[in-house]
């Protein structure tokens, strides 16, 4: 077996492991959505999302596991271990942010943070397909198109909660001023990690093209 031969399983490996995290994390994304905009069966609704948020924890691990074992790898080291740090992270706040709704028993959903669930999907969803670009290193105008779009979310994202926190003051009560801010702070921090995962998938192209 010659070394080209040998690495490529390898390589199809690793891909493979980072984009069942990318999907973990736009299935994430959706179920938030659902929560957000159906608000019902919370508790259902938020241990599907945790078990969604395990599953990507066992990605994690599996990617640790072989990044040990594993000498030559498709992309460097660092980079593979910071972006499966990054899509945990994402899955993190989403899940986060979905107990919280249960745990501190919100009775209705502002309309912003719907919109926010909305940002995070779509950022989730661009993300899922700058990961899956990482198979094809000659894809790099494709990835730079999904950074941008996936940083103009990420501000967008940042107005809607500064909006949505300052409406807070006008229509709640302390207690649910503190509680929706926290759930709104999660959301927007969860558009802050698809920003990173981003950040590190051009970094990885820029390395190598």
């Amino acid at each position: 077996m010659g070394f080209k031969e040998w690495i490529i399983p390898q390589e199809k490996h690793f891909f493979e492991m980072l984009e069942r995290q990318a999907d973990a994390v736009v299935e994430g994304a959706e179920a938030l959505l659902d929560l957000t905009k159906n608000f019902n069966q919370v508790e259902k609704k938020r241990d599907r999302i945790k078990d969604i948020e395990h599953r990507g924890d066992d990605i994690v691990h599996e990617v640790a596991e072989a990044l040990n074992r594993t000498f030559v790898t498709p992309i460097d080291h660092d980079d593979m271990s910071k972006l499966t740090s990054r899509l945990d992270d994402i899955l993190d706040f989403i899940e986060a942010a979905s107990h919280r709704m249960w745990s501190y028993e919100i009775k209705a959903i502002p309309p912003d943070m719907v919109k926010l669930a909305e940002v995070i999907l779509a950022s989730a969803k661009e993300v899922n397909h700058a990961v899956k670009d990482l198979r094809n290193l000659h894809k790099k105008n494709e990835v730079i198109r999904h950074y941008i779009e996936i940083n103009r979310l990420e501000n967008l994202g940042d107005d809607i909660t500064h909006t949505a926190v300052a409406e807070l003051f006008k229509q709640y009560g302390p207690i649910d001023i503190i509680k929706l801010k926290e759930i709104y702070e999660y959301l927007e921090m969860a558009t802050d990690k698809c920003e990173d995962a981003a950040d590190v998938i051009k970094d990885v192209f820029i390395k190598n093209t």
